[in-house]
C-alpha cells in the first residue's frame, strides 16, 4: 500500500493524526508515583535536548503535513527556562491553531501571563487529590497549596479550557470522586478521571488498582444530579459529561477499560527528538539526529510520514504481549 498523499499523516489503519505532544524536558520537580520512582533518576544533558528553534523548526515541518495543535509537556515544562519563547515561535507557525500545556502547576502562576500574552490557548494541571496529604503521598512533594493558588489564579485569565487532570488509584484516592465532580460543578474547570496505566517503573500497577470509568460515573450519579453527556469519545480522549446546573464539564479517559485507539489522532515528540506515535511505542524515529546532521524538510517530511503509516494498532495494557515501554512517563513526555 503506498504512503499518503502530500500534507497528511495517515496510519495504515486510516487514522490521520493532526495533534503533536512536544516534550521540552525529562526533568520534573514533583515525583509522581504512577511516573518516575522516588530516586535513581538520571536526567539528559542539555544538549541532548532540542532547541527551541529546533523545535519551531519541526513544529513548521509537521504543520505542513496537518498537524494543527501542539500540546508542550514534559517532564514539568515550566522547568525550561523562558517557555514563552517557545510558545511564540509556535504561534508564528502558519496553520498552528491551538497551543496547549500540561503542567504540574508548580511554577505556572509566575508564567502564566507571559505564555498567554505569547499565544498559548489551554491548560491542564495535574492534581490527583484535594486533600493536601493525600496529594503529598501521591507526588513525593508538599505542594497542594502552591499548586491550588496557580489554578486560582489562571482561572482568571482568558485561558479556556482549564483542563484538571486526575488519575485515580483503587484505595489512594478514589474516595475523592464526589468531591472533584463537585468541583467541576461549581468552578469554570474540567475535571477529567484518567484510569491509571503501567508506565512507571515502580508505579506498582496491577488490574485491580484501576477504577474504571463505569464505576466512577455510578458512584458520581449515585450521590448527586446525574451526569449529562455531551459527546463521546473520537479523536479526543475523553467522553465528556456535564451537570445541568454546573459550571464546568467531568471528562473520562478510559485508556485501560475502554481504549480509545482506534480513533487516536495523537502523535509524540520526546524532549530528545524521538517521533512516538504511541505513548506505550516500543519503537522511536531519531529526528534530532537527522536535523543535526543537515537533512532538509523534504527528507524529514518524508520519514515523518513513514513513521507515522506504521502506527501501532493500539497498546495491549492487561493483555497478552503487552510490554511496558522503557522509559518512564515522564521520559516520553506527559
Amino acid at each position: 500500500m503506498d504512503l499518503p498523499q502530500t500534507g497528511i499523516l495517515r496510519d495504515t489503519f486510516g487514522r490521520v493524526a493532526n495533534n503533536l505532544r512536544i516534550s521540552v524536558t525529562d526533568r520534573c520537580n514533583f515525583r509522581c508515583r504512577y511516573c518516575m520512582p522516588e530516586e535513581g533518576m538520571v536526567w539528559l544533558d542539555r544538549r541532548e535536548l532540542l532547541t527551541y528553534e529546533e523545535i519551531a523548526r519541526l513544529v513548521h515541518v509537521f504543520a505542513g503535513l496537518g498537524i494543527d495543535k501542539i500540546r508542550l509537556t514534559g517532564g514539568e515544562p515550566l522547568m525550561r527556562r523562558e517557555l514563552h519563547i517557545l510558545v511564540e515561535k509556535i504561534a508564528r507557525v502558519p496553520g498552528i491553531k491551538d497551543i496547549a500545556l500540561t503542567t504540574n502547576g508548580f511554577f505556572l502562576a509566575e508564567q502564566a501571563v507571559a505564555l498567554y500574552k505569547a499565544g498559548l490557548t489551554r491548560v491542564t494541571v495535574s492534581l490527583d487529590s484535594l486533600n493536601p496529604k493525600v496529594f503529598a503521598t501521591m507526588v513525593r512533594r508538599d505542594y497542594f497549596h502552591k499548586v491550588w493558588a496557580a489554578l486560582e489564579m489562571i482561572e482568571n485569565l482568558p485561558l479556556r479550557p482549564i483542563k484538571i487532570n486526575v488519575v485515580i488509584i483503587r484505595g489512594v484516592n478514589d474516595n475523592e470522586i464526589e468531591n472533584f465532580a463537585r468541583l467541576a460543578r461549581t468552578k469554570p474547570f474540567i475535571v477529567r478521571f484518567i484510569e491509571f496505566m503501567p508506565i512507571g517503573s515502580d508505579d506498582g500497577w496491577t488490574i485491580d488498582k484501576v477504577f474504571p470509568t463505569k464505576e466512577i460515573i455510578d458512584r458520581i450519579n449515585s450521590t448527586g444530579p446525574e451526569l449529562v453527556p455531551l459527546e463521546a469519545h473520537g479523536v479526543q480522549p475523553a467522553d465528556r459529561y456535564r451537570f445541568e446546573d454546573g459550571l464546568g464539564e467531568i471528562g473520562f479517559v478510559s485508556s485501560v477499560s475502554e481504549p480509545f485507539c482506534s480513533t487516536c489522532n495523537r502523535i509524540r515528540i520526546t524532549s530528545d527528538g524521538k517521533l512516538r506515535t504511541c505513548l506505550f511505542s516500543l519503537h522511536e524515529t531519531d529526528l534530532k539526529t537527522m536535523m543535526r546532521a543537515g537533512s532538509t524538510e523534504e527528507e524529514l517530511r518524508e520519514v515523518i510520514s513513514k513513521g507515522v503509516w506504521s502506527k501501532e494498532e493500539g497498546h495491549l495494557i492487561n493483555r497478552p504481549g503487552f510490554i511496558r515501554p522503557e522509559r518512564t512517563m515522564s521520559q516520553i513526555g506527559g
